[in-house]
């Protein structure tokens, strides 16, 4: 069974006592993170920013004050827009029919079905790299004939696995998914003309190999850690912190696929994640997202050779993009605080954006629930880089 970020902090038999998990605490901040599930590398900027703090001042003061946690720096660059995220929000609190998804549907298993959560654990992880990079910028998504289907991106990779579904459930156990060949993979992802589209093939090879292989060392499965997080005081929080040891989930410091998989087991029919009331909702930030942030005006970069990368689809460096990500993780963060929805809501009609806001055609603002208070920056994009975060 997998060691807890808590288990970890256990010296001679006794959890230590020094370390308070309240919301005021200052105390060792980058352990308490950890050890309240927080992934490892956003703990470890809790802890940064504390010491730095510390070094300012004599002695141990500041390890000593209730107070809240100081917040890591943030990229310039980048910011938050307060007064549109607070319209966003008030928008978004009076919308009559945004509903969560309940991921079912043609391209889902049926509520019910045996290999549903083996299916959940194994495609969640591969919703990654839906586009095509051509010298050095985005040059198209993902689009392909599957089962008589002309399905994009992430709407393809569901249908291809619910394809493999019908035709080899165990394809979906973490033992298969450990020893995955090449061959296997490309032919769960082939369309109807008889080649595999997906422009990473090689990605999401090593993905579900780093799944499996993690699953078989620490001895889980699917069925096990829902049990286990279902038993926790806090579900949502014990799957996210269980999943920061899993490949192709543990990678991302903002976890999307691991939210994404949350709300997928928390939306399903069977209910197979059952948060506690009040827990933390932690947003799947992805390109669609912060394509939404920037052109409603959630968030503005600053900085003007950024600015032109976006507006030009150019591949973006790891920093450059993580100043976007961050800052729309934070902005969507406070829409669902200030909207008083859900994670699951938000998410959904963020999502659903996509259709309405598109990477590659014109955006269809006139039939837009958006429109009155959208910032309408059409010019701009999303980060492109490749990545398996998202």
């Amino acid at each position: 069974m997998s060691t807890s970020p808590l288990d970890a902090l256990i010296v001679g038999g006794a959890p230590m006592d020094v370390l308070h998990f309240g919301k005021e605490t200052t105390l060792a901040p980058g352990l308490a993170e950890f050890a309240r599930g927080e992934h490892p590398v956003m703990a470890a900027h809790a802890g940064v920013a504390l010491a730095a703090k510390t070094a300012a001042t004599i002695g141990m003061e500041q390890l000593t004050l209730r107070q809240p946690v100081p917040i890591a720096s943030v990229d310039d660059r980048c910011r938050l827009v307060p007064d549109q995220i607070q319209r966003m929000a008030r928008l978004l609190a009076h919308l009559p029919h945004v509903r969560p998804f309940d991921f079912t549907g043609d391209f889902y298993p049926p509520a019910g079905h045996l290999s549903a959560l083996n299916f959940f654990f194994a495609a969640a992880l591969q919703q990654f790299g839906f586009w095509e990079m051509h010298d050095g910028r985005y040059y198209q998504p993902l689009v392909a004939l599957i089962e008589g289907h002309l399905l994009k991106g992430s709407k393809y990779l569901w249908c291809a696995y619910r394809r493999q579904l019908d035709r080899d459930p165990d394809f979906f156990l973490p033992t298969r998914q450990a020893v995955m060949t090449e061959t296997e993979m490309a032919d769960a992802f082939r369309s109807d003309n008889g080649t595999n589209p997906l422009p990473a093939l090689e990605l999401h090879l090593q993905a579900a190999r780093a799944y499996g292989f993690d699953m078989q060392v620490i001895g889980w499965t699917p069925a096990a850690m829902m049990l286990v997080a279902n038993q926790s005081n806090q579900p949502r929080s014990a799957l996210l912190d269980i999943l920061t040891h899993i490949g192709g989930y543990k990678e991302d410091p903002l976890r999307k696929k691991a939210v994404l998989l949350a709300l997928i087991l928390e939306q399903r029919p069977e209910r197979f994640l059952r948060p506690a009331q009040g827990e933390p909702e932690p947003p799947a930030i992805d390109y669609h997202l912060m394509r939404s942030c920037l052109r409603i005006g959630l968030i503005d970069i600053r900085d003007a050779k950024l600015h032109q990368q976006v507006i030009e689809h150019d591949e973006l460096a790891t920093e450059d993009e993580w100043a976007i990500r961050s800052t729309a993780y934070r902005a969507i963060q406070q829409v669902r605080d200030l909207s008083e929805q859900t994670m699951g809501m938000v998410d959904w009609f963020f999502f659903g954006a996509r259709h309405r806001c598109p990477e590659m055609t014109e955006p269809d603002c006139t039939h837009c629930v958006i429109d009155a208070i959208c910032a309408h920056r059409k010019e701009l994009f999303q980060p492109v880089i490749r990545t398996t975060f998202y």
